[in-house]
């Protein structure tokens, strides 16, 4: 075959530092808009960002020529010196360190989409921190 091909969408999550409740309802769209624009810039089309207050989901495609550790780093550290500079908020901003990233197949791209879209609603049933439990023991991960 002399071609190389690559189609590896991933959903990737991580959470303000200390969980901290603080991308609101005014940061948010300007916060969504720079990691959309940073994943692009990055080789990486977004399909969809949502989260909560203290956490990120993403969908996005995998750049093949860079590491999802790669990735991440970048755009957790350019939007915290992003909200950091233009002081969209009275105090440091910080991602916790870490994330979590899955391999998601375009079959099931759909339902991973409605999943981050409906964040909101779903995070009424259910804390973040038992759904990134729940989140880890699908994917066979021991937490």
């Amino acid at each position: 075959m002399p071609h190389s091909y690559n189609r590896i969408w991933i959903h990737a999550i991580w959470s303000t530092k200390h969980r901290r409740k603080i991308i609101d309802g005014n940061l948010e769209p300007i916060l969504y808009d720079f990691l959309k624009n940073k994943l692009i810039e990055l080789g990486c089309p977004v399909r969809i960002i949502n989260g909560m207050p203290e956490h990120i989901h993403c969908l996005f495609l995998q750049n093949p020529k860079k590491s999802i550790t790669e990735i991440i780093k970048q755009i957790k550290g350019s939007s915290s010196r992003f909200i950091n500079q233009n002081n969209f908020l009275p105090h440091k901003f910080e991602w916790q360190i870490g994330y979590s990233a899955f391999s998601v197949s375009s079959q099931a791209c759909d339902i991973v989409y409605k999943y981050i879209s409906n964040q909101k609603d779903h995070h009424k049933k259910q804390i973040f921190p038992n759904e990134y439990l729940e989140f880890l023991k699908s994917n066979q991960l021991d937490p």
